[in-house]
């Protein structure tokens, strides 16, 4: 009785141990692993973070497209005067005192001066009426630097002349554009028909 006792026991024993090894194996099979999840996670976060650079940069490359879209530059202008203009004894800006058009503003009236709002390719246009009896000579002048001129000999035959000019011109943001009306020279300003202009091409 006693030995059949103890077999008892012995069997029960073993049943135990082996449930309990069996229970540790199938949690271990079926619980993840925490170091892998960890990893997991990084690696998550760091596709996180680098979309979130891309969305960052996109976002700012969107802006700066719109700023651009933003920066309309354009004018037109006339002399608004009862007769000639000069001749002077130096040479002289151009006063284009009516502006026609003046998008942006970069255009001043009162000084005859474009004034760059942006960097960017520009194109200015200029015209001129004037009597052939005295020598005409208009300069557009970036800042100091002379770019193309409207040039006409004095004549004693010719009652009047017509002349114009244009040029594509690379501008830094705050570069000054005028026309020169150069010493002992002169154009009639009245009628709007010398008048000068300029629009953005192409924004840097």
């Amino acid at each position: 009785m006693l030995l059949l006792t103890l077999l008892l026991c012995g069997a029960q024993l073993a049943h135990d141990v082996a449930a309990g090894t069996q229970g540790a194996c199938e949690c271990a099979s079926s619980c993840p692993d925490v170091g892998s999840l960890q990893r997991e996670l990084r690696a998550l976060t760091e596709r996180q973070t680098s979309v979130e650079a891309s969305l960052t940069d996109a976002q700012s490359q969107i802006a700066e497209l719109k700023s651009k879209a933003r920066t309309p530059v354009v004018f037109s202008a006339t002399t608004a005067e009862s007769g000639a203009i000069g001749p002077f004894n130096t040479h002289t800006n151009i006063l284009y005192k009516k502006a026609i058009t003046n998008v942006g503003g970069a255009y001043n009236p009162s000084t005859g001066i474009f004034t760059a709002p942006v960097s960017g390719i520009y194109y200015f246009s200029f015209f001129c009426h004037s009597g052939g009896n005295r020598i005409v000579n208009l300069q557009l002048m970036k800042n100091e630097e002379y770019i193309v001129g409207i040039y006409d000999h004095q004549t004693a035959q010719d009652g009047a002349d017509n002349g114009a000019n244009a040029a594509f011109v690379q501008l830094q943001q705050g570069d000054r554009v005028s026309v020169r009306l150069t010493a002992n020279t002169h154009v009639w300003g009245y009628g709007a028909v010398t008048t000068f202009s300029g629009f953005l091409l192409s924004q840097e």
